[in-house]
């Protein structure tokens, strides 16, 4: 029966038309000397080395549906020891031919990050730590042939273990349930490499910009325990690398099937709790008034000196938020503080050329002097929502649509040919950063001004910005350098380039409007493979653990940074406007674990999450072995920026906001 099998297995695989070559090794380690390799070879279902081992090793293929088997192994303990496993599936493919994927942290091949980060730049076979990964996976994608490869680890995920160190060989201090996946250049062919428990090389990365050695975990089983691990191996074929993510992001979808978050957490509920942010983080005492919400500690969330519009301060849309929530739930103080910012910045905020002020740090006199076109377009985005909440409640501001005309002029100048903005330049006009991965952030607020003030100019901008994103980032599926903290492949790009052609369709009719339904929901799959498929588990001790944090529904950040955050705004309307608009329901039930997992770590009295004041929602939530240099997995870095936490949730929390602002009926 067991010949059978293996021949099954020898089958499939020719069946797939190229030979695929399993290879297997254990590492064994005694402790206090260092661990020693043995390649294992597969014998009647046995995993044999040519010399005794401590361990009994069974390996079948189970589950087989054509494209799709899982690969079951059970490793038993002869007499105590520390093992790690290591399976390598080889392909025919050349290593060269291929592009390679992991959920939320490797695109391509990575080659936008620096080489201080994971990246070609540093090796072409890297592997990881699977809680690194918005879904355990690694996929391999032949650009010639278009078939491609994944495998997918399948597990209850329940443990995790500490370790005294981060680096060489490390015995588990207990049980854990992460393993490692990644990709091998062997001999110049190409393969998957997975095993358990974690490995990572040829390095492992530790905090931001900072590679370290590699890293083996060695697991302990006493004599007569068993661990059982089941992979799932599958191909495919697609006609490009953004249809083999998307593909494999459905496949994901529904090998996972997450579900909902259950927390006592409504719209009303979230919104009056976060509304405390507003009411303790003011200050008043500098011409700019703002709510202060960048580079606080999470210890006691006392305000600082700098007042921010956009990226991480997000001051002019808390300011937008808390108006309009104050004069809903008629809290007066708010609706005052709120009016006081938007005056302070009317009267102050402006440069010599008419831009934003982007970020005035009053604890050390200095002003930011290089510009953005991502915080610029936050600022424009802001007091747009303003001026229309305004008007429909029969109050009119010329002087602000002034500055906002002449900020938008100056957007036109900058603007290059092929549709793209600058990064980064200055009050001169002067580009500092070329790069154009931060333009759709620029095609929000212009869409939004061709409807405010019917300028055409506006409009054909946003449609220029459309041309440049589908030929440089969306065809090419290539988003990067959106997050100003960053220059790498990031969510927020993909993001963004979604969230764009959302506004776009809001703005457009007929063919015009269908075409950026397509592009939208085809930058969307880049945006939802950041998005956490799994619960990835904590040790006791680590107080996301402790507390029960599931991180499902959460968002990877970028390849430099990576932690988990609440990055949304209005991603998750897009997808519920998406799954409408193309029939695909998987959008919308994916939107609701976005919905409602999000809102996990509000901080109540009683429920502080280790945050210093209520409804300051914490940032930098660090999920997998890294850090920005302060305590690690399951915690935060000791400072963190709620300016823009409060701000994506409660724009999460208002999804009629953009169809209310575009008159446009939600379906």
């Amino acid at each position: 029966m067991k010949r059978n099998l293996l021949l099954v297995l020898f089958l499939c695989l020719c069946a797939w038309g190229k030979a695929q070559v399993m290879e297997y090794n254990i590492t064994l380690k005694s402790p206090g000397n260092p661990a020693e390799t043995y390649n294992l070879k597969l014998s009647n279902g046995a995993m044999i080395a040519n010399t005794n081992l401590p361990v009994d090793i069974r390996q079948e293929k189970v589950n087989d549906s054509g494209n799709t088997f899982r690969i079951r192994t059970i490793i038993t303990a002869k007499e105590t020891v520390y093992y790690n496993l290591e399976e390598i599936y080889k392909l025919a493919d050349n290593h060269t031919d291929c592009q390679f994927y992991m959920p939320g942290f490797w695109y391509h091949r990575n080659m936008r990050s620096p080489k201080e980060a994971p990246s070609f730049k540093t090796s072409d076979s890297w592997q990881v730590r699977e809680d690194r990964l918005s879904t355990p996976l690694t996929g391999i994608y032949n650009e010639k042939s278009g078939d491609y490869y994944t495998v997918t680890r399948i597990d209850d995920f329940e443990g995790e273990a500490l370790t005294t160190h981060q680096t060489g060989e490390v015995i588990l201090s207990g049980k854990t349930s992460i393993g490692f996946t990644g990709f091998r250049n062997v001999n110049g062919k190409t393969a998957l490499v997975f095993g358990f428990p974690y490995a990572e090389a040829p390095k492992t990365y530790l905090r931001k910009l900072t590679l370290a050695p590699a890293v083996q975990a060695f697991e302990k089983l006493e004599k007569g325990q068993s661990r059982e691990l089941i992979w799932e191996i599958s191909k495919g074929n697609a006609t490009s690398y953004s249809t083999f993510v998307a593909d494999v992001w459905n496949y994901s979808y529904n090998t996972f099937k997450p579900t909902i978050v259950q927390t006592q957490w409504n719209t009303e509920s979230s919104k009056k709790v976060l509304s405390n942010y507003f009411t303790e983080s003011y200050v008043d005492k500098y011409k700019l008034k703002y709510f202060s919400g960048v580079h606080q500690r999470t210890d006691d969330c006392k305000s600082t000196g700098i007042a921010e519009v956009g990226f991480v301060g997000r001051v002019l849309l808390n300011a937008f938020n808390a108006l309009e929530y104050g004069e809903q739930v008629n809290n007066t103080d708010l609706v005052r503080k709120a009016n006081a910012i938007f005056d302070s910045y009317l009267e102050y905020s402006f440069t010599a050329n008419g831009f934003f002020k982007e970020k005035v740090n009053y604890g050390n006199g200095k002003e930011e002097e290089i510009f953005s076109i991502r915080r610029q377009s936050e600022g424009v985005f802001a007091i747009l929502n303003y001026l229309d909440y305004e008007k429909k409640q029969g109050r009119k501001h010329p002087e602000w649509e002034v500055k906002m005309k002449t900020i938008l002029d100056n957007f036109l100048k900058l603007q290059n040919e092929d549709g793209s903005f600058p990064r980064k330049f200055n009050d001169s006009f002067k580009v500092t950063d070329a790069s154009g991965g931060s333009t759709p952030s620029a095609t929000l607020p212009l869409a939004m001004a061709y409807s405010y003030f019917k300028n055409k100019a506006y409009l054909e901008s946003a449609r220029k910005t459309a041309v440049y994103l589908e030929n440089e980032l969306i065809s090419k599926s290539d988003y990067f350098s959106s997050t100003l903290d960053a220059n790498c492949e990031d969510k927020e790009a993909s993001l963004y380039a979604s969230t764009a052609m959302y506004y776009l369709a809001m703005a457009t009719k007929g063919k015009e409007r269908a075409h950026y339904v397509d592009l939208c929901k085809e930058a969307a799959y880049f945006a939802l493979s950041w998005y956490y498929m799994w619960d990835v588990p904590f040790a006791q001790g680590q107080m996301l653990g402790d507390v029960g944090f599931k991180s499902r529904g959460w968002g990877n950040v970028s390849v430099e940074n990576n932690h988990i955050d609440v990055f949304i705004f209005e991603f998750a309307t897009v997808l519920d406007w998406l799954a409408t608009e193309r029939n695909n329901p998987e959008f919308a039930e994916f939107s609701n674990v976005i919905k409602t997992s999000m809102l996990q770590l509000m901080p109540i009295k009683g429920h502080m999450f280790n945050i210093g004041k209520v409804g300051y929602y914490p940032e930098v939530v660090q999920h997998t072995n890294w850090d920005y240099g302060k305590n690690g997995k399951g915690f935060y870095n000791d400072i963190f920026a709620p300016g823009w936490t409060v701000a994506s949730l409660w724009q999460m929390l208002s999804p009629d906001r953009v169809s209310n602002y575009f008159n446009v009926k939600r379906r």
